[in-house]
């Protein structure tokens, strides 16, 4: 069978900088547009500035004429690396389309590429759902970039089971006990860290397998900084985010049901046991408006997206009295530098050593940027991701590419993760409510 021949859009080299390394023994063609398109990128802080940059230093690396016509070799077992030269606008192309976009550039490159090597497929990778839509409306096969996509969309929802009609004495067993050891357990292979609801008529328990001790333990209800946990979720939540022995801790769920707050009030409840608190989020600028729109210096640009992060903080010192030593602790701490609330770019250069380090709105990372965070957790780090899959706002990442799930899938079952979906808004009954039915 004739190797394939692959055309990367920007948004993919943007999304995941080594992708080229991943489509086995067949070509990869980078239009020279796309590289155009790739050198505005390269200034800036956000993490799309760095996956810019370290796509050019990985082109660096390959760098010749080579590229131009013979195409430079990506590897043993892999295809070559080419780059396309721009072509004229095919009549086909300008009955259709009538602006000279970058998107029309790649297409007329794709039209060219397929016209010259009839033999071998033609491929237009991209993450643009209507670049796609106008390739196969010229004939052009085109698909999403799927090499970190999670086949298993309903990973999320695996982080807490419930079992009715649950064995009694089971349930007996674990109030009476310490544990029940894994082997007289009626479930089998269970993932590390898992957790459960177990019923049997009247009586229930919240359990959890242990897998530092190989036990199955009754979870208790424990609050943190002024925070009680209000249904079996986030008591499976804080009781992840309290474990020591857990250094990778995901949480899913829909907006209001305590996500970012749970994992806050964990971080300043062992706050003596950790170096800094780093809470930060990714820059997603909405409604075409960046941070450029804005006014002011940098804080003052920044501050309307930390805002939630500072609404969390405000909940946790609303529990005390504004002279407790809770909230003098926590208004040191920001002081000291202690507890940051940054957005996530800033981050970079930053010791990892000794944090409790929490990233907010992981639904809008790419699978390569959660890796990158993680890569560089130091000794004593533990490592928090929250988020809404519902609520993605990158238009190029959905329910089964975007980091939060990448990494649930892929960590699921690891002695040092747990994952906890939440399901019950707690912030109040209209933000419920509204999150169900609108």
């Amino acid at each position: 069978m004739a190797k394939k021949l692959f055309i990367l859009d920007t948004n993919v080299l943007l999304h995941d900088h080594k992708c080229i390394y991943n489509f086995e023994e067949n070509d990869v063609i980078i239009p020279i547009v796309v590289l155009e398109e790739l050198d505005r990128f390269k200034k800036g802080n956000d993490l799309i500035n760095f996956q810019a940059r370290e796509f050019a230093r990985e082109m660096d690396k390959m760098a010749g004429e080579k590229a131009f016509n013979e195409g430079i070799p990506l590897g043993a077992k892999k295809g070559k690396l080419f780059v396309a030269t721009g072509k004229p606008t095919p009549e086909v192309m300008k009955e259709s389309f009538s602006e000279n976009t970058s998107d029309h550039r790649i297409l007329a490159i794709a039209l060219h590429v397929q016209e010259k090597f009839k033999r071998r497929q033609t491929v237009l990778i991209t993450k643009d759902i209507n670049l796609r839509l106008k390739a196969k409306s010229l004939g052009v096969a085109s698909e999403d970039y799927e090499n970190d996509k999670v086949k298993d969309i309903d990973i999320l929802d695996k982080g807490v089971e419930i079992h009715e009609d649950f064995d009694g004495n089971q349930i007996e067993a674990l109030y009476q006990h310490q544990g029940i050891p894994i082997d007289e357990f009626p479930m089998k292979d269970l993932p590390a860290n898992q957790y459960f609801v177990l019923r049997n008529g009247n009586q229930s328990v919240l359990a959890h397998n242990d897998s530092v001790s190989g036990l199955i333990r009754r979870v208790e209800k424990h609050g943190a900084y002024g925070i009680e946990p209000r249904n079996a979720e986030q008591t499976f939540s804080l009781n992840a985010l309290l474990n020591p022995d857990i250094k990778l801790v995901s949480l899913s769920g829909k907006a209001g049901t305590g996500k970012t707050l749970l994992a806050l009030a964990a971080a300043l409840q062992q706050h003596k046991q950790y170096r800094q608190i780093l809470l930060a989020r990714p820059i997603v600028a909405l409604a075409n408006r960046d941070l450029g729109f804005l006014p002011g210096d940098v804080n003052e640009k920044i501050g309307p997206y930390m805002q939630p992060l500072f609404d969390n903080l405000g909940v946790i010192k609303s529990r005390f009295k504004a002279t407790s030593r809770e909230v003098n602790n926590l208004d040191e701490m920001l002081k000291n530098e202690q507890l940051i609330i940054t957005p996530l770019a800033y981050i970079r250069g930053r010791s990892l050593s000794d944090a409790f380090f929490i990233v907010d709105e992981a639904q809008n990372l790419t699978p390569h940027e959660v890796k990158t965070i993680i890569t560089r957790a130091g000794e004593g780090t533990k490592m928090v991701f929250t988020g809404d899959v519902q609520q993605i706002d990158s238009p190029y990442l959905d329910m089964q590419s975007n980091g939060l799930a990448y990494l649930t899938d892929k960590m699921k079952g690891q002695d040092l993760f747990a994952h906890v979906n939440l399901v019950k808004g707690e912030r109040s009954y209209l933000a419920e409510l509204a999150s169900d039915l609108l």
